[in-house]
């Protein structure tokens, strides 16, 4: 709860206030708190078990700081703020103190506040906003810097086939026959052969590796015929449920292999490795890198579904060089220990902290065109209506297990079959289980109806909708057509029906750009001035909040993030421009000047 400070004279309209938080301290707290600190063995070593109560030895109370005339640490002047508060939407200026927001107002208000140790930032009329936030991103930092890309991670960018062959080729005289040769960050419509990649030019890669391109919608892999003879499948192997071994006009296998088929190719063959100490190593290294990335662009909270790496985030955060926040949403292992020890979503503290589950899988990909639909895909013989991964039967069953303790349920679902049964196990788990303010969460969401708008705004199911994908990834939407594409990620309808709508990149799949995704909901067009659901387009104050405090309200932190109000963590960015003025089509290039987390710059261009 905010509580009001003495407000000293010359600042009566500036808005003062100090939070009282506590929480959960997992290894470090704030430079402004006590320290606690694990040693590497500790960050590193131990099992998610006894990680887990780790952290709950080290937990401690914060205490926000107090505010006195010439007090504050940070005074931000000049600027054009969008605050994201409705109670006051804009303001000129900003103090900061303890790594938290104090006063928003005028500048001469908020320059009284000033002291001869406080910094002073003069904006020159630039244009301040929260920090961003994306509610599903799998990071993969160590991947972008020890994996062979095949793709632009970051943006649009077209490229051959022979470029991803030579790539390929180059790798493969690295490594031992029978080891695996990988690509990664590949993009079918993103080719400027202006075909399908298939399974001979994989073979001109080698016949003595198994060789597997992974488009970066993580739904679909690429394979050669090495690959599919160590398998054992052929042309005569029936697909399995959830997926499918594609094939030609022949009857032939074409090399894409899709959702649950995969599997068949995850025991065979070597994978490079390296030993412990490397392993740790470049896994730190990663998580290092994309937290620059990240600050880059902006971002300060990231919703993150990438396992294995939430030890080295520890320690990165206790080394100074984890720049953003985290919600870290569990699977396998640390899913199951959290069961075991009575740990909830939200264990943790405001810098990281255990958030929803990690996507539980339910079908297949938009930009794959697997996902399970109730109308057939367009031009596919014999009719195709996308991979369902998950029966209804063991989908309830996982939803109550995880409600059950207390943790929030999160599924991937992209179809309007596939949110169907989400919301089914849902409304059953929370009908066996009432439980206020669960918040259940469905990554994707894509294609709605109002049926299910409906359905969502009784459960107060808080949606991660793609964020970039309009602008991105619009080459792929003639596969659906403008019909079903004014039903697909529908921000404006969710909005109209009063539901808590957030964007979530799901990078890799999707750029993790915050001013590419305000810009694609805003304008619904993309990389080649295509415009498809032109219906579902919203404002760009809406945008701004979609990717601000609705992220903060995504993972229940609205109390503490996602807008420029006293008592709330000083996370925000410096734009040089203002995306509320500039050409709709432009917001994407605004350049970031500037990003704080907690009142510290974590990049500056």
């Amino acid at each position: 709860m905010m509580a009001q400070t003495k407000i000293p004279p010359g600042a009566c309209a500036a808005r003062l206030g100090k939070l009282s938080m506590e929480g959960c301290r997992i290894m470090q707290n704030r430079r402004q708190t006590r320290r606690a600190h694990f040693s590497r063995r500790q960050f590193l070593g131990l099992s998610a078990t006894a990680a887990l109560a780790g952290f709950a030895k080290t937990a401690v109370h914060a205490q926000a700081p107090d505010l006195t005339a010439r007090d504050v640490d940070l005074v931000v002047l000049n600027a054009k703020v969008h605050t994201v508060d409705a109670a006051m939407p804009e303001g000129q200026a900003f103090a900061v103190k303890g790594g938290r927001f104090v006063a928003v107002g005028s500048s001469a208000e908020i320059k009284a506040l000033a002291g001869r140790r406080t910094q002073s930032f003069d904006a020159k009329g630039m244009t301040i906003v929260p920090g961003f936030i994306d509610t599903h991103n799998h990071g993969g930092g160590e991947g972008l810097l020890y994996r062979t890309l095949v793709g632009n991670p970051y943006d649009v960018e077209f490229v051959t086939v022979e470029s991803i062959v030579a790539k390929l080729q180059a790798l493969a005289r690295t490594l031992p026959p029978g080891t695996w040769v990988d690509g990664y960050f590949f993009d079918d419509t993103k080719l400027k052969d202006k075909r399908p990649l298939n399974i001979a030019d994989l073979d001109r890669v080698s016949s003595e590796h198994p060789v597997a391109v992974h488009h970066r919608g993580g739904h679909t892999s690429f394979l050669n015929s090495k690959a599919f003879q160590m398998a054992g499948v052929s042309s005569a192997t029936p697909n399995p449920f959830g997926g499918s071994f594609d094939r030609d006009e022949q009857g032939k296998l074409n090399g894409r292999v899709t959702d649950r088929a995969t599997a068949a190719f995850e025991r065979i063959g070597v994978r490079p490795t390296v030993d412990a100490a490397e392993k740790s190593r470049r896994v730190l290294e990663g998580v290092a890198f994309i937290s620059q990335k990240f600050a880059s662009y902006g971002l300060t909270t990231v919703h993150h579904d990438e396992p294995g790496v939430l030890a080295a985030m520890q320690e990165q955060r206790a080394n100074g060089k984890l720049l953003h926040r985290v919600s870290y949403e569990p699977t396998g292992e640390l899913l199951e220990a959290m069961i075991a020890n009575g740990l909830q979503s939200g264990f943790g503290d405001e810098f990281l902290s255990l958030g929803a589950t990690s996507e539980h899988i339910v079908d297949g990909s938009l930009s794959e065109r697997t996902m399970a639909i109730s109308t057939p895909y367009r031009d596919i013989s014999p009719l195709y209506h996308g991979n369902l991964t998950e029966t209804q039967e063991d989908l309830n069953a996982w939803a109550e297990r995880v409600h059950r303790a207390g943790i929030r349920m999160n599924c991937h679902a992209n179809g309007d079959v596939a949110i169907d049964r989400v919301l089914t196990a849902y409304e059953r788990a929370l009908k066996l289980v009432p439980r206020p303010d669960s918040r259940p969460k469905i990554t994707h969401c894509s294609l709605l109806n109002p049926g299910l708008i409906a359905r969502m705004k009784a459960l107060d199911v808080v949606p991660a909708e793609f964020s970039t994908y309009a602008y991105y990834n619009v080459d792929k939407f003639h596969f659906y057509g403008e019909e079903m594409m004014q039903h697909m990620s529908p921000y404006r309808d969710l909005i109209d029906a009063g539901i808590t709508v957030a964007g979530g990149s799901d990078f890799s799949p999707g750029p993790f750009a915050p001013l590419m995704a305000m810009q694609a909901m805003v304008t619904r067009t993309g990389w080649n001035g295509e415009t498809w659901g032109a219906n579902q387009r919203i404002t760009v104050a809406e945008a701004l909040r979609v990717n601000t405090i609705h992220g903060a309200y995504n993972s229940r932190e609205e109390k503490i993030k996602g807008s420029i109000t006293a008592g709330k963590l000083a996370d925000f960015v410096v734009l040089a421009d203002d995306p509320h003025t500039v050409a709709p089509n432009k917001i994407k290039d605004i350049q970031i000047v500037r990003t704080t987390m907690g009142g510290r710059t974590t990049f500056q261009a």
